[in-house]
C-alpha cells in the first residue's frame, strides 16, 4: 500500500504506519491540511499555534510540532502519543522537542472528552483579551447559533449569551495548564478559553466540530472588536445599538 506525500511521490505506508496513510481523514493527513487553512486565515503564522486530534479509536493523540512552519507541515512531522499513558509512540525527525501545547490539548481531551483541540494566535482573539476583563461576552448575534450549549443538548440560540473565560498568559506555554484546567472546571458551558496577549484554545467532539467552533468564535471575536470601535456594547439588546451610533 502506498500514499501520496506533499511532494507527490509514492511512499511505502508500512515504513511509518503511525503517520502515513492513504486515508485523507487520518489525523496525520488532516493536521497539515488544517494548519494550511489556519495559516491562510492568519491564525498560525510564524510557526505559532497548533492542533491536536485523537484518532477514531480514541487511543492515540496526534500533535502538530512546535517551531515548524504550519503551512509547510507534512504527516511525517507529527508527534503521536498514547492517550492513556501519555507516552510518545512516535517522535518526528524534524524536531525532538514536543509541542509546548501538549498539556493544554490533553486537558481538553481528558476533561471534556474532546476529539480535537485547536490553538491559534488570532489577532482578533488577542485584541479581545485586551478589551475585556476576565470574560468575553457577546449576545444577540446570529453566528452564536453555531456553538454548542455543552451542559445540555443543542446549540446556543440567537438571544443566548456566549461567555468565554480569559486567563492570564505565562512565560512558558505549558505553564498555562493549571489555569486552563481551572477555567474548564469553572465554565462547564465553554468550548474555548482565551489567553491574554496570546491567543485562544478551542475544542470540539470531533475535528470538524472543533473547526466550526473555532471559525464561529473567531468571527464573533472580530465582530466584537469592531463593535467596541463603534462604541457598541457586545451584549446590547436588539435595536439598542442605535443609542450608541454616531451619525
Amino acid at each position: 500500500m502506498s500514499c501520496k506525500c506533499s511532494q507527490q511521490c509514492d511512499i511505502d505506508v508500512m515504513s511509518d504506519p503511525l503517520v502515513l496513510s492513504a486515508d485523507p481523514s487520518h489525523p496525520a493527513n488532516l493536521i497539515p491540511e488544517l494548519c494550511t487553512v489556519f495559516y491562510n486565515n492568519g491564525w498560525v503564522t510564524g510557526t505559532g499555534g497548533g492542533i491536536s486530534i485523537r484518532n477514531a479509536e480514541g487511543d492515540k493523540v496526534y500533535i502538530a510540532p512546535s517551531g515548524v512552519q504550519k503551512e509547510r507541515m507534512v504527516p511525517e512531522n507529527m508527534f503521536v502519543m498514547d492517550y492513556a499513558s501519555e507516552e510518545y509512540l512516535r517522535v518526528p525527525q524534524i524536531t525532538k522537542k514536543p509541542s509546548a501545547c501538549t498539556p493544554l490539548f490533553m486537558s481538553a481531551f481528558k476533561m471534556r472528552g474532546a476529539g480535537a483541540c485547536i490553538h491559534t494566535h488570532s489577532q482578533s482573539a488577542v485584541m479581545c483579551t485586551l478589551l475585556f476583563g476576565d470574560e468575553f461576552r457577546i449576545s444577540n448575534i446570529e453566528q452564536i447559533k453555531a456553538l454548542p450549549k455543552i451542559t445540555e443538548a443543542g446549540n446556543l440560540g440567537f438571544f443566548d449569551e456566549l461567555v468565554i473565560p480569559i486567563i492570564e498568559n505565562t512565560a512558558h506555554e505549558e505553564d498555562l495548564a493549571d489555569s486552563l484546567q481551572e477555567a474548564i472546571r469553572n465554565y462547564p458551558g465553554a468550548t474555548a478559553v482565551l489567553v491574554r496577549r496570546h491567543g485562544i484554545y478551542v475544542w470540539g467532539e470531533t475535528v470538524w466540530k472543533a473547526k466550526v467552533y473555532n471559525e464561529a468564535i473567531d468571527y464573533l471575536l472580530e465582530l466584537a472588536v469592531k463593535m467596541r470601535q463603534a462604541g457598541i456594547p457586545t451584549t446590547c439588546g436588539v435595536g439598542e445599538e442605535k443609542k450608541y451610533l454616531k451619525y
